[in-house]
C-alpha cells in the first residue's frame, strides 16, 4: 500500500517489541521502518508502547493513560507471553487481547486495514525455557496463539505468524540473545521480512 506522506507506525507489546537484549534500533519496529524506507517511502521513527514483563492487561492500562497521536498509518500488536508465563488463563487473555485490537483499530487511520497482529514466540523452546523449573500451571503458547489468530480473523485484521522463525531461532546459533530467551537482531530481521511479505507486499 503506497502512502503519499511520511508513514507513522505505533508498535504495541512487551519485551519482544522493544527488543530486549538489543540496542533499540535492532528491534523489529526499527528494522521494519528501515525496510519501508528502502522501499522508497518516507517513514517517521516508530512510536513504541511496550515494556518487559507487561501482560495484556498492563499494556491496556498503560495505553489508556498514554497521550498518543490521534491516528497512525500502521499499528502492530505482539502481546500475551507474560500472561502465559504467569499462568493466567487463555480466556482472560482473549478478552483483554480483543480490547487491545479494538484500541489498535481506533488508532489506525484506515481502521482494520492499518492494523496487524504478530503471534507470540514460544519461549519454552529456548535454552531459558528448557531450564525453567517454576512450578506454575501454564497453558501452552499454542493455545494463546490460537486466540491471536481467531480474534485477528474475527476483527478483520491480518496476523503475521512468526512461530516457525522463532522455533528455528531457538535451535540455531545466533538466533537468540545472550540471555538464551530473547531473540537476536537477525531473528527480528526475519520477522520484518515476514511482516513485509504479509502486510506491505500483499
Amino acid at each position: 500500500m503506497l502512502i503519499h506522506h511520511p508513514i507513522t507506525y505505533l508498535a504495541l507489546g512487551d519485551s519482544y517489541t522493544i527488543g530486549e537484549g538489543l540496542p533499540l534500533h535492532e528491534g523489529f519496529p526499527y528494522q521494519l521502518v528501515q525496510l519501508i524506507r528502502q522501499n522508497g517511502q518516507h517513514t517517521h521513527a516508530p512510536e513504541i508502547i511496550a515494556q518487559t514483563g507487561w501482560t495484556t492487561q498492563e499494556l491496556a492500562t498503560h495505553l489508556i493513560h498514554t497521550q498518543l497521536e490521534t491516528s497512525y498509518d500502521w499499528v502492530s500488536l505482539l502481546a500475551g507471553v507474560n500472561n502465559q508465563y504467569r499462568g493466567l488463563s487463555v480466556d482472560e487473555f482473549a478478552e483483554e487481547y480483543e480490547f487491545l485490537i479494538h484500541k489498535a483499530i481506533h488508532l489506525s487511520k484506515t481502521a482494520e486495514k492499518g492494523v496487524f497482529t504478530i503471534t507470540i514466540p514460544d519461549w519454552t523452546l529456548t535454552p531459558f525455557g528448557l531450564k525453567d523449573t517454576k512450578e506454575v500451571s501454564r497453558e501452552p503458547i499454542a493455545a494463546f496463539n490460537t486466540q491471536v489468530k481467531r480474534l485477528s480473523e474475527k476483527q478483520g485484521i491480518r496476523c503475521v505468524d512468526i512461530s516457525a522463525s522463532c522455533t528455528q531461532a531457538a535451535q540455531s546459533k545466533g538466533g537468540l540473545c545472550k540471555d538464551g530467551l530473547h531473540y537476536s537482531a537477525a531473528t527480528h530481521g526475519d520477522w520484518c521480512k515476514l511482516i513485509m511479505e504479509t502486510i506491505f507486499q500483499s
